[in-house]
């Protein structure tokens, strides 16, 4: 490879990537610009820089490998490989967690005892996205590998002392639900030619 080909991760210690695909019912494998939604997450984790580990590698392995690991939603499959690479040297920087957000635009309603009460404030509220980089230090303390739902893992790390900090995602990486959300990431992401 020409020294001028290399990305500014490549001097780094790579990294392990997980694609996370469970949980998540059939949607993982719908395509976008004919490609299955995991297949495109597992390409930008490779693109980022980071070495793709396969889901049956137990967590002893991981955290034993003194690596740092990249959780990456097959949800969020068109998150940019930049955008990954710049989540990985944030968490190395700081020590800490890092996770890929989302404002949020739906309108929000509290719920108490069955009533519907106050509207929250959007500007306060943010949706997880991807990816969600643990530095290597925070990986050997862990007794097991993060949860698959990645707003379930940013939860249990800070309630286990790890605040995690939040990078908001690029419009591309936002994470579908629907056959819908995916035809119109779809069209968010065609490159016009």
């Amino acid at each position: 490879m020409d020294h001028a080909d290399r990305g500014p991760w490549d001097d780094a210690p790579r990294g392990l990537g997980l694609v996370l695909d469970e949980e998540r019912g059939s949607l993982p494998y719908a395509l976008v610009h004919g490609e299955a939604l995991v297949a495109c997450a597992a390409w930008a984790l490779g693109e980022s820089g980071v070495d793709l580990v396969d889901a049956s590698v137990g967590w002893a392995a991981i955290a034993e490998s003194g690596e740092d690991l990249v959780l990456h939603d097959a949800l969020c499959p068109m998150t940019p490989p930049d955008f990954i690479a710049s989540c990985l040297e944030q968490a190395r920087a700081t020590g800490r967690p890092v996770v890929g957000v989302r404002p949020v635009t739906d309108t929000v309603k509290v719920v108490d005892g069955g009533l519907v009460g106050d509207t929250l404030d959007r500007d306060s509220l943010l949706a997880v996205a991807s990816p969600l980089v643990v530095p290597a230090v925070v990986v050997a303390g862990l007794a097991r590998r993060p949860a698959a739902d990645l707003a379930r893992a940013v939860a249990d790390l800070a309630a286990a002392g790890h605040p995690v900090l939040t990078v908001t995602a690029p419009p591309e990486g936002r994470r579908v639900s629907s056959l819908e959300d995916v035809r119109l990431l779809g069209a968010l992401t065609t490159t016009q030619g």
